[in-house]
């Protein structure tokens, strides 16, 4: 057995695990191995290896541990999203577009947090290698998804907690913006200040949220790398991960993520529109009523606008300039293209 796992990945501490969730009854774990762990920018990610003693029944052959790998400058509270997400959201979500959660707790000592996913590494892949685009097909899979996802939650995010968790998320991006605007000087635009000025004077995202329409659970990090395709092909076998940054809000942000803020402008303009009808299209067939394409535009538009701010979280938390400075110059191409310079008030 490997010696350095923390006390959740014990056999002991597996055993129970699997017995509650009902894949292991009269049998239990004897030992683990894994693979060399693999650091993400905000965790760390384990593939433990299970060998058993009788009965395995449903019992899974391997699972993945997610741990917390602390970063300078990530706020506190992002440090337990991920465990709420799967303690409060994922146990109420059809089955389907999430990844079984064993395990999921957080130290109220040292802050530490755990996952115990199931693992899909022999059945799934991710689409492309990071910063390769996926396939137009592979695509419409992972905006399926999203869709499916969405319509489960849709109108189950109110305002109130919408709002609140905007205005929580709200409260540094000034400091964070003036920080990289004094660190950027000159490669920095007068043009694109006032953009951003603009935008701080009244963010337009908090009316959208207060007339309480159309919400529903946002990814928050809906880039395509944060998806697993069935490497069958089968439609309704994705799962979606890497929930650290969820929150209610306005679902198009996954889109705007996914598309304005990853892809240059030619494929953007290439793929876009088609995508952005696949997923109301998608909305429909899951049973979401009262949300034309025009209201989806409108949306769509408003949260490229919001995706703004993302590359200035990553810039003030130790996120590479190589992530970060992509991400920025391509969600402000995609802000002039889609005119998203009206939403915001003189």
């Amino acid at each position: 057995m490997t010696p350095d796992l923390p006390d959740v990945a014990k056999p002991e501490r597996l055993t129970d695990a699997l017995r509650r969730h009902g894949v292991l009854s009269a049998g239990r774990v004897r030992d683990i191995t894994t693979d060399a762990p693999r650091d993400t920018l905000l965790s760390r990610i384990v593939r433990l290896k299970l060998a058993y003693e009788g009965p395995t029944e449903k019992a899974p052959g391997s699972l993945i541990l997610k741990t917390w790998r602390p970063r300078d400058g990530v706020p506190e509270a992002w440090a337990a999203r991920e465990v709420l997400f799967y303690d409060t959201v994922a146990p109420a979500t059809p089955a389907g577009p999430l990844l079984r959660c064993f395990d999921a707790g957080q130290s109220p000592q040292t802050k530490a947090w755990h996952l115990l996913l199931e693992d899909v590494t022999d059945s799934h892949c991710i689409a492309a290698e990071w910063p390769l685009p996926p396939t137009e097909p592979q695509c419409r899979a992972i905006v399926g998804v999203l869709a499916r996802f969405h319509a489960a939650w849709w109108g189950a995010a109110q305002a109130e907690p919408a709002m609140a968790m905007a205005r929580d998320l709200y409260q540094g991006l000034p400091g964070f913006w003036a920080n990289l605007s004094d660190r950027l000087g000159d490669r920095l635009s007068a043009d694109r200040r006032r953009i951003y000025e603009r935008f701080f004077a009244a963010p337009p995202h908090f009316a959208r949220l207060a007339t309480r329409k159309n919400l529903s659970i946002v990814h928050g990090d809906a880039h395509v790398w944060n998806v697993f395709l069935p490497n069958d092909g089968s439609v309704g076998g994705e799962r979606l991960f890497d929930w650290s940054v969820w929150q209610p809000g306005l679902p198009t942000a996954d889109l705007a993520c996914m598309m304005a803020m990853h892809w240059y402008p030619e494929r953007r303009r290439r793929f876009e529109r088609p995508l952005l009808d696949h997923y109301h299209a998608s909305l429909l067939a899951s049973g979401v009523e009262g949300y034309d394409r025009a209201m989806l535009d409108q949306d769509y538009r408003l949260a490229v606008l919001t995706q703004m701010m993302t590359p200035i979280v990553w810039a003030n938390i130790g996120i590479p300039p190589s992530v970060w400075w992509n991400n920025f110059e391509r969600i402000m191409l995609a802000v002039d293209d889609l005119g998203c310079r009206d939403l915001l008030s003189p």
